[in-house]
């Protein structure tokens, strides 16, 4: 393999060649016959950072691929890749060695909790007036919700009063919205 590069024995940029491609690089000016080592370029590639992706009652263990000096955060939306399958997922938790951190650079990752956005099971607990009715729909997790729309899930209908959060918050408000991943219980009553 041959390089451009200035020769301290000529004095110019001369073509030399590459002698040894270790920890330095060895090259001699084709030229002068002048020897001299140079230091590598770093070249970081991406790192593959261990998830662990739920997916409702399940979890697997699979990988993410970040560059090391990438910053990953709680809430941050990534794909995870799981063999031949890849996932949409939100960050839940990271590890650094043994510590929760709330953000950290690749490099430093240990681990990402993870849980999948992309398909959701929304869980919805609807009242009749005597005894609460669970429901459990699948949609995609960008799917809406509306504070005060009417909705059919497995065969009942109901109006939605209530949208409980993951981050904890409880939208009550008529119009109010959200999106399926988001949410971690709906509530209304049977019409």
């Amino acid at each position: 393999m041959f390089i451009p590069m200035y020769c301290s024995g000529c004095e110019k940029e001369r073509e030399h060649e590459v002698v040894s491609d270790t920890r330095d690089r060895v090259v001699r000016c084709m030229t002068c016959g002048h020897v001299q080592r140079i230091k590598k370029e770093k070249t970081s590639g991406p790192v593959m950072v261990k998830a662990i992706v739920s997916r409702e009652d399940s979890s697997m263990v699979c990988g993410i691929e970040l560059m090391p000096d990438d910053e990953c955060a709680i809430d941050d939306h990534l794909v995870a890749e799981c063999g031949e399958e890849a996932f949409g997922v939100e960050v839940t938790g990271i590890e650094c060695g043994e510590r929760r951190v709330q953000r950290a650079r690749a490099k430093a990752i240990t681990s990402l909790w993870t849980r999948v956005i992309e398909q959701v099971i929304v869980k919805i607990s609807v009242h009749d007036g005597r005894k609460t009715i669970p429901l459990y729909r699948e949609c995609e997790g960008e799917d809406p919700f509306v504070v005060g729309d009417v909705y059919v899930v497995q065969g009942k209908r109901f109006k939605i009063t209530q949208l409980k959060l993951r981050d904890g918050p409880l939208m009550r408000k008529e119009g109010w919205k959200t999106v399926a991943h988001r949410i971690k219980r709906v509530y209304g009553y049977r019409l």
